[in-house]
């Protein structure tokens, strides 16, 4: 491997995919600090069929593809060299290949209904002793396994028929490369690995009848997948020679890369945007009754890290208020959403964010409204009311986290370090300051991008190790502290929200 090159400058690009829109964004870097030039935003959206809920692929690859052209032409008139290309994206799902290389089907979006039944099945035999115990993952009936379980039960030619599993990152690998492999990373959060060594948990899937044969090699962060191919280069403009290589391709694991840790005071970390995953760094993962119960997630981190955390539902309640106000003929920016919230009486209406309809598109402010009524709470009347109502339960499940995640790890963490969008909405973020009753670091919002391309970098050569990705970020960024104590009733208030939840105050 290459020693770092310092005073250099050099360009990587990063195709970012959330849940909700797509970007592709240079990022140039000394060897001390790294610009972003975020170059193309593109909306995506899951689409009804006749088998299910699927995500829009020829979409997807059009905005990446029209973001890749801008990147050849920033370059080009920049003068900066282009070192390489890589996708991070949601985790769970997922594209089948088959023996001619064809995509078989379009890829089924983790909120299908339709795997609930095969999750409800393995939850009986074998049972979720058995599956964490094998896996170390949260069992969430969304998960790679539970998919390909229904996949089974609904299409098994199609499993028959196939070659290789690839998730939505390496997916968009192999379209650039038309080589197969799965980063490590990405592979963790499939409910397919074994969260001990990283390896794919194939004696589980051939204990559930489930088939092997289609899981590709997995490749650790900052691995080289091919270089682009000739008819994508000579598309988009982009060397011949280009190559593309794997970042941390989850997108939380490239967020939790770019957390700007500079003290040894304990912390953990949240990644907030349509999905929040709040968690800590460790060395080894933590596979116990008690972190199963918790629920806790083990997922593959940089360097050979485990992250464990926990998926929560996440900004994506505000996103379909938001959706839902705009179908309704009230067009409302985000900004505007957390201005009328801000307004709005504080600790009024409290959300369970587990409970099953808000989890399912659509209608969410009469799911609000439902919801409230059938717990006895006020009926939010206006959109800043709701707004702030599922603000706030967001600020009361991350205390509920905190306290898990010390109880399992017996650790304290004195610090919650908030990246990803949501570390843009200053109302959230002090609200999780007071609810926590401790200190948040806010920022960067462009966390994943940062882990996205410093990971590559670290691939090259061009930073050292995981310790210097987060020095880069340290000093290309100035997050914003949030101190505790700005409002009260937040103990009160979570006393309710754990009795709502069926819980002990």
């Amino acid at each position: 491997m290459p020693e770092p090159s310092r005073g250099a400058t050099k360009a990587y690009i990063a195709v970012d995919l959330g849940a909700e829109s797509g970007r592709v964004i240079v990022g140039h870097h000394d060897g001390i600090t790294l610009q972003l030039e975020p170059l193309h935003r593109f909306e995506h959206r899951p689409l009804p069929l006749p088998t299910g809920l699927h995500w829009n692929l020829t979409g997807l690859w059009s905005g990446i593809l029209e973001g890749l052209r801008k990147a050849s032409h920033w370059s080009q008139e920049k003068s900066v060299p282009l070192m390489s290309l890589g996708v991070d994206a949601w985790g769970v799902d997922f594209g089948l290949i088959g023996s001619g290389g064809e995509l078989l089907g379009l890829p089924h979006c983790y909120r299908d209904s339709a795997h609930d039944a095969a999750f409800d099945r393995l939850m009986q035999n074998p049972g979720k002793e058995v599956i964490y115990e094998a896996t170390g993952i949260q069992l969430l009936g969304l998960n790679t396994l539970f998919q390909i379980a229904a996949r089974h039960d609904s299409a098994p030619q199609l499993l028959e028929q196939a070659e290789s599993l690839l998730l939505m990152p390496d997916l968009f690998h192999y379209f650039f490369t038309g080589n197969r492999t799965v980063e490590e990373t990405i592979a963790s959060t499939s409910q397919m690995t074994n969260a001990r060594n990283g390896a794919w948990a194939t004696e589980l899937l051939e204990q559930l009848g489930l088939p092997t044969h289609i899981l590709p090699p997995q490749i650790p962060s900052g691995s080289v997948v091919g270089e682009l191919l000739p008819a994508l280069a000579e598309f988009t403009g982009l060397p011949a020679t280009l190559q593309v290589v794997a970042p941390a391709a989850h997108d939380t694991a490239s967020a939790v890369a770019a957390v700007p840790v500079t003290t040894d005071v304990g912390w953990c970390y949240l990644s907030s945007g349509t999905w929040s995953l709040m968690g800590v760094e460790l060395d080894a993962p933590i596979i116990s009754d008690a972190a199963r119960d918790a629920p806790l997630t083990n997922e593959r981190g940089v360097e050979g890290k485990v992250r464990l955390l926990k998926n929560i539902i996440g900004l994506w309640l505000v996103q379909q208020c938001r959706a839902d106000l705009a179908d309704n003929g009230s067009d409302f920016s985000y900004a505007e959403l957390t201005a009328e919230a801000e307004a709005a009486p504080p600790l009024k209406t409290i959300l369970d964010p587990d409970h099953p309809p808000f989890m399912l598109p659509g209608a969410m402010l009469e799911k609000i409204a439902a919801y409230a009524s059938q717990t006895g709470q006020p009926i939010p009347a206006t959109a800043g009311e709701a707004v702030r109502s599922c603000l706030e339960t967001l600020a009361l499940t991350y205390r509920r986290t905190l306290a898990s995640l010390e109880s399992v790890t017996g650790d304290t963490y004195e610090v919650l370090h908030i990246v990803g969008g949501g570390s843009r909405n200053e109302l959230l973020c002090q609200m999780t300051a007071d609810a926590l009753d401790r200190v948040v670091i806010a920022g960067p919002d462009e966390a994943t991008a940062a882990g996205n391309i410093l990971t590559q970098a670290l691939g090259s050569g061009d930073v050292a190790n995981l310790a210097q990705i987060r020095q880069v970020v340290s000093a290309s960024w100035s997050p914003i502290r949030y101190t505790p104590g700005k409002s009260k009733g937040w103990d009160d208030a979570y006393g309710r929200f754990l009795t709502l939840r069926g819980e002990s105050p």
